[in-house]
């Protein structure tokens, strides 16, 4: 049953629409120097030749403001366009006043309200951001985070909730401040002359249970488009399983227009990481398609060689490195879907109910491995060359079931056998 997206104000963020019936969008963040311009541009191109949609980057300082239009030209000379977020925390107000370039260069500005001066300084600074957002006509996200939450208006219904016969836990009158923070802030940015639909909402905390709380609440009190993330997530396998479980939870509700997956990468790991567990989640719950899927059996006491193992990531491997290409050229073909199993007991029916399924005999197998496409046995591949034969089977099978060209399908091979 598919899932019913809540209502949500579409944002145009430099050409990438997000919210409303629009599929939900995966953005990432880079880890570099944003002054260290080659660096940042080149994480940027990773990052959206990996399938990232948006991509945010840190303006801390007036030699990061100056880096941005040199960044975004950079990433213009290489054919990249992924729309570029500005993170702002503390002196957004100046940044974005003090360098014009740098705020017309980006496509939307990440405002953190509980970072933005204390006291009367509060609101000013804000409708300073708001009134260049306004003039650049851009976007903005107003990012609450449990970490830098607004103080002032923390104390304020701290103190309204022990004026109360029955106070609430002080944890969920947090929570309520988290909420409270995010569409206060909204509704002064429309006030300041922010159309509705250049305004996106998030609201994260670390933990899961509270993620799903928060945001529930804050969905069913607006019908702004909303950006998911668990915050600071954690590595690995952690952060993994963490983000998965919040957000499956709230995206199976139909809540969440745009999504980012924080994990900390290993040392020197890679920043795409992130942009590729993103995708598998929304793939994984059929909300969106970015690659072939493989459907691969966990191996067992059946599967004791290491050839089958060996090539199921060689060809999850060969998916994930051919789909920039497949994705220009060939319509639809995120949607294949590929078995690659390790013997008898499952193998074969996997395969046939894959696109192009590959299985092995299992124990001991002597390297034999009958391919299945479209529910019929094909051929039988063997001896050291299974691999590279697969390869030329799946380009062929894609060569003639997802070509752009119509007109091209005539001239194509088609499977025999």
């Amino acid at each position: 049953m598919p899932v019913r997206r809540r209502d949500s104000a579409a944002v145009n963020v430099g050409g990438v629409l997000v919210g409303g019936k629009n599929p939900i969008v995966v953005q990432s963040m880079t880890n570099t120097d944003t002054v260290d311009v080659k660096s940042t541009a080149t994480q940027i191109e990773d990052l959206a030749r990996a399938g990232s949609e948006l991509v945010r980057i840190t303006v801390n300082t007036r030699q990061a403001a100056q880096a941005v239009p040199h960044i975004v030209d950079q990433l213009g000379a290489r054919g990249i366009s992924v729309p570029i977020v500005g993170d702002f925390h503390y002196n957004g107000h100046q940044l974005l006043r003090d360098y014009p370039e740098c705020a017309r260069a980006l496509a939307k500005y990440r405002i953190n309200p509980g970072n933005v001066g204390p006291g009367q300084h509060h609101d000013k600074n804000f409708q300073s951001m708001i009134e260049v957002a306004i003039e650049n006509d851009k976007p903005v996200r107003i990012g609450v985070n449990w970490g830098s939450l607004d103080q002032g208006l923390l104390t304020r219904l701290m103190d309204q909730n022990a004026a109360l016969a029955q106070p609430k836990d002080a944890r969920l009158v947090m929570f309520e401040a988290i909420v409270v923070s995010a569409l206060e802030s909204a509704a002064l940015a429309e006030k300041c002359g922010l159309a509705r639909n250049k305004i996106i909402l998030s609201a994260k905390v670390s933990e899961v249970q509270d993620l799903i709380q928060v945001y529930e609440d804050l969905a069913s009190r607006c019908d702004y488009a909303l950006h998911l993330g668990l915050t600071e997530a954690g590595m690995g396998s952690k952060g993994i399983v963490a983000s998965s479980a919040a957000l499956a939870v709230l995206l199976q509700q139909g809540i969440g227009d745009t999504i980012r997956i924080s994990l900390t990468p290993r040392p020197g790991g890679d920043r795409t990481e992130e942009v590729i567990v993103a995708q598998q989640l929304l793939q994984t719950m059929g909300l969106r398609s970015f690659t072939p899927l493989v459907t691969a059996c966990p191996g067992c006491g059946r599967t004791t060689s290491t050839l089958f193992q060996e090539m199921a990531e060689d060809i999850q491997n060969y998916l994930r490195d051919q789909m920039p290409s497949w994705r220009e050229r060939f319509a639809g073909v995120e949607e294949m879907k590929v078995a690659v199993m390790g013997c008898v007991v499952n193998g074969p029916g996997e395969s046939k109910h894959a696109n192009i399924g590959i299985s092995l005999p299992g124990t001991g197998e002597d390297p034999r491995a009958p391919v299945y496409i479209d529910g019929r046995m094909f051929k039988t591949l063997q001896g050291s060359s299974i691999v590279p034969e697969f390869f030329q089977l799946l380009d062929q099978y894609i060569e003639s079931h997802y070509s752009l060209k119509q007109e091209d399908l005539k001239n194509l091979p088609v499977f025999s056998s």
